[in-house]
């Protein structure tokens, strides 16, 4: 999930000078809040396309020298400004195709067409497969819809058609500009909706969020010449014409049993494609390949070596919980106080769901009525499914993605947006800067292990709810929709910091004294080891702020329905192609990239992971039997060293060596010899 953004002039000399360069700048700086990992920016002008980009984020971007060179003879006060202008730029999350390699970050060139993406093509090795005759160049999803376009429109010279039988093509999600180097026009299409435009006769725009053309309204190309009304949301399934000479915009459907004839007006001479390379920049702490066999052959022989010494543990006879959770007790039956303690989960029922969302569902006429959080797990996947089908909202999907969130995870976003033509807005924090301050905490944890502080490792994450906040304000949205399963609960992950339990029936939630104790907790940790006062201070407090003191205000989807499993994984993999994690027989936690190293730690340090506190709620709750329980959570225990080796690369550690001391830590059981 990327930012594109782009500006149509049509007639540059009706602003002054300085004032087009601005305003994409402000583009840039705006669009930098869905990708920080490239930027890179394509000017049609009269007689070629010139193409820079670099593996930077958009704020040092446009001040590289470069750029400014560029935007100074096309755009600015060096420019012939009386011929029509067109750019297309982007700002980059990467997905496919490392940032280091220049052919993968945007705009991806072509031999007759320069084309900005936002999204994920699911099939795109598929795709390549299926058309052998295309000539591959990068590793980035954009190429193969950049390259089937370009055949078709050759072939045919039908724009429309070509645009639609590739979008017919593509599983996932895409929202592209394309500029043609034989076409005065730029091209613009979306089969989810993350697109919209807003301009006049002179001066047209376009961006992946209405928010972002609202605060660019203010640049004084667009003060005072259009209101935050005019915006207009392309919709999905839709794309545009933008004529540079003047012409009325052509809008046409991307599905629909024929395809309109949509005139293109031609170059007077095909432009010269230029693609700028500075060199001068390289990519900064992406993620390496996974480790060798060799080493990969070294973890899998210590990650044996450390399950094998935990030992059997007396576990609740009606739950599965271990004598290593924290604050346990069992009865004379051998019942523990978890158990003897549960309260049922009630939930109010599929009618008062569609009540509760009545009085927002087409409450801004076409528009969004909603915000709905998207991790791409299977809980928050299965949510918006229901929310968009069955409740009939228009709900916007958001996401914040703090560098731990799989490919496998944006993939299935992707399967379900484009499948539902839902709108999705990805808030990418400063990746690189978040994977380094996983590195720090967690090196930090190796020199003293401590099951208390593994949360650390995730304070990244808890942002989200900020986020989620600023959007929904951004948006103008009444209604925010969370998915968190209350079966979920991990209670034990403060235990182990000493604090007991918390509110029952919240999701999140400490007591007042709780949240103290647990602070007092995290401050002795870190004067015991001063390694964990670092650069990630800032964003552990924030975390901490957000996660247990920001106003929770939302709509809990599994407070209304109660959790099924078989029909989430039902529906999600017969009606979506649910992609599954190679590494795992199951479908939770396999989008967070966090989870197999932390359950790694808790099973070599406790004895047991979250799938048997998730496995016991369930017992409790009387959706499963005990005996299955027992031995799913087996499977499910056993470590997924090709997640741990991911982890341990991407953010820059040994794997071997932190499976040796993990290995070697403290246990809350007597070992195995």
């Amino acid at each position: 999930m990327c930012g594109i953004f782009g500006i149509v002039a049509r007639r540059p000399g009706a602003f002054e000078a300085g004032q087009l360069a601005r305003l994409l700048n402000k583009l840039f700086k705006l669009s930098e809040s869905r990708g920080k990992e490239a930027a890179g920016v394509a000017v049609l002008s009269d007689g070629a396309i010139d193409i820079y980009k670099e593996p930077i984020t958009a704020s040092a971007f446009i001040r590289s020298k470069p750029y400014r060179e560029l935007i100074a003879r096309t755009l600015g006060d060096q420019a012939d400004r009386s011929k029509p202008v067109a750019v297309i730029g982007h700002s980059r999350l990467v997905t496919n195709g490392a940032q280091a390699l220049h052919q993968n970050n945007q705009p991806v060139v072509a031999e007759n067409a320069v084309a900005v993406h936002n999204g994920i093509i699911c099939n795109v090795d598929s795709l390549w497969q299926d058309h052998p005759d295309l000539a591959r160049q990068s590793e980035v999803d954009t190429e193969v819809f950049l390259r089937l376009f370009e055949q078709r429109f050759a072939r045919t010279d039908q724009l429309a058609d070509s645009v639609r039988e590739t979008f017919a093509e593509l599983e996932g999600t895409a929202s592209v500009g394309v500029l043609l180097r034989d076409r005065d026009a730029v091209l613009l299409a979306t089969n989810n909706g993350s697109l919209y435009t807003v301009g006049d006769d002179d001066l047209l725009l376009f961006a992946s969020e209405r928010y972002i053309l609202e605060q660019a309204m203010s640049e004084p190309p667009l003060r005072g010449r259009v209101s935050a009304a005019q915006i207009r949301p392309c919709g999905a399934g839709a794309a545009m014409l933008a004529p540079l000479n003047g012409e009325a915009l052509v809008d046409f459907p991307l599905n629909g049993p024929t395809a309109p004839v949509v005139p293109t007006p031609g170059a007077r001479t095909p432009r010269k494609i230029n693609d700028i390379r500075n060199g001068a920049h390289v990519a900064r702490n992406g993620a390496p390949a996974i480790a060798n066999r060799s080493a990969a052959s070294r973890v899998e022989r210590l990650v044996d070596e450390g399950c094998a010494r935990v030992p059997e543990m007396r576990r609740c006879t009606r739950c599965i919980l271990p004598e290593a959770m924290p604050f346990i007790d069992f009865d004379s039956d051998g019942v523990c106080n978890y158990c003897r303690n549960w309260r049922p989960i009630e939930t109010t029922g599929a009618d008062a769901l569609a009540e509760a969302v009545a009085p927002y569902r087409g409450c801004n006429g076409a528009a969004p009525d909603c915000l709905l959080a998207l991790s791409g797990g299977r809980d928050s996947t299965y949510s918006l499914h229901y929310v968009k089908t069955v409740l009939g909202m228009n709900p916007v999907a958001y996401t914040y993605d703090w560098g731990m969130v799989t490919d496998l995870a944006r993939r299935n976003q992707a399967r379900i947006c484009g499948r539902l033509g839902v709108e999705h807005i990805l808030v990418s924090a400063d990746i690189t800067q978040k994977r380094a301050n996983i590195r720090k905490n967690v090196q930090a944890w190796l020199r003293r292990p401590e099951l208390g502080t593994v949360p650390l490792f995730m304070a990244g994450d808890k942002q989200f709810f900020y986020y989620a906040n600023r959007l929904r304000n951004q948006m103008n949205l009444k209604l925010l929709i969370f998915s968190m399963n209350p079966l979920e609960r991990t209670d034990f992950k403060t235990g182990f910091c000493g604090v007991s339990g918390g509110t029952k029936d919240k999701f999140y939630g400490l007591s007042f004294g709780g949240r103290m104790q647990l602070a007092m907790y995290y401050a002795n940790q870190y004067l015991r080891n001063p390694a964990y006062i670092n650069s990630s201070l800032w964003d552990t407090l924030h975390a901490f702020w957000s996660y247990y003191f920001l106003p929770q205000d939302y709509l809990q989807f599994f407070h209304y329905l109660m959790w099924d499993e078989a029909t989430i994984e039902r529906t999600l993999i017969d009606e979506y192609d649910w992609e599954l994690a190679p590494d795992t027989k199951s479908t939770w936690r396999i989008g967070d990239g966090t989870a197999s190293f932390y359950n790694y730690i808790y099973y070599i340090g406790a004895g047991f992971t979250e799938n048997d506190t998730f496995r016991s709620n369930q017992i409790r709750q009387g959706l499963i039997e005990r005996d299955w329980a027992i031995e799913r959570a087996k499977v499910d225990n056993h470590p997924r060293t090709e997640s741990m080796l991911w982890y341990c690369d991407t953010i820059g550690i040994d794997a071997a060596a932190a499976v040796k001391r993990i290995n070697e830590m403290p246990k809350r059981y007597s070992p195995l010899a």
